[in-house]
């Protein structure tokens, strides 16, 4: 099983769960693999729900110095070899917040300062660390333009979200729900990791028989349906894994390098 006519040549991706467990580093493998496809020609792509400022240190530790990086879910194109956006897709976030918190009143919101940090409504699970924090009322939350609104129901569960999201209308934004808790990532309406993708392919003049995407969550989804050859990872839902064209190992287990090292032996 593989990409059809050889090695991929644009090659997506996904962070958390993928690359690298949640707080921890990209293994020695995984990153010897990486730096394989780059030595071999390929456009190797970090493609995350992450923001700019807490992909930058995945991309240095994975030793990528130039090319593409697409983050918060393909809203924000990223030069790695200047670590700045190049282009945003921005959207009003106060429909969204005023939707949501008409769903879930006690929701804690986040909302992406590109290149910054992140001003929220309150401290959630699972925070990142890095770049500028800054806890601000819903008005200030919602009186600027986003590449992301994440949100996080303190009180709800994953199901009882994903069953309630089912009323949400909000003009111009489409939404995803995380894997495992009660998250949800608004975004512009229509902006995706694979409209993101197509758009770079497009742009690289990459064959489309000639891609590859190896995710883990419901974000990865479009991207999955993109790809000519797409690799969920094992510890992935299993919705996400029936969507794929193969199953790899674990994350624990470098599952993404047992799929690079199929064309690109470290």
């Amino acid at each position: 099983m593989g990409v059809r006519g050889g090695a991929p040549e644009l090659i997506a991706l996904d962070v958390d769960g993928t690359l690298l467990v949640d707080g921890f580093e990209v293994s020695a493998r995984v990153s010897a693999a990486v730096a394989a496809a780059v030595s071999a020609g390929a456009h190797v792509v970090v493609t995350t729900g992450r923001t700019v400022v807490t992909t930058r240190p995945v991309l240095k530790g994975l030793g990528l110095t130039e090319g593409h990086a697409l983050c918060s879910n393909g809203a924000v194109h990223v030069d790695v070899a200047r670590g700045e956006p190049i282009a945003v897709q921005s959207f009003d976030p106060a429909p969204a917040v005023l939707a949501l918190r008409t769903l879930f009143p006690d929701m804690v919101f986040a909302a992406e300062r590109v290149g910054e940090g992140t001003w929220a409504t309150g401290h959630g699970p699972g925070e990142f660390p890095i770049g500028d924090f800054r806890l601000v009322d819903h008005h200030l939350l919602s009186s600027a333009p986003t590449p992301r609104l994440n949100g996080w129901w303190p009180s709800g569960t994953a199901e009882e979200m994903v069953r309630l999201l089912g009323a949400l209308e909000v003009p111009d934004a489409s939404w995803v729900h995380g894997e495992f808790g009660p998250w949800v990532t608004v975004s512009r309406r229509g902006v995706s990791k694979g409209w993101a993708l197509e758009r770079l392919r497009q742009s690289l003049d990459v064959d489309p028989a000639a891609t590859l995407a190896i995710g883990d969550g419901f974000n990865d989804r479009e991207m999955f349906s993109w790809a000519a050859h797409s690799v969920a990872m094992a510890n992935a839902p299993e919705p996400v894994r029936i969507l794929a064209d193969e199953v790899t190992g674990d994350v624990l287990e470098d599952g993404v390098a047992t799929v690079l090292e199929r064309w690109f032996p470290a």
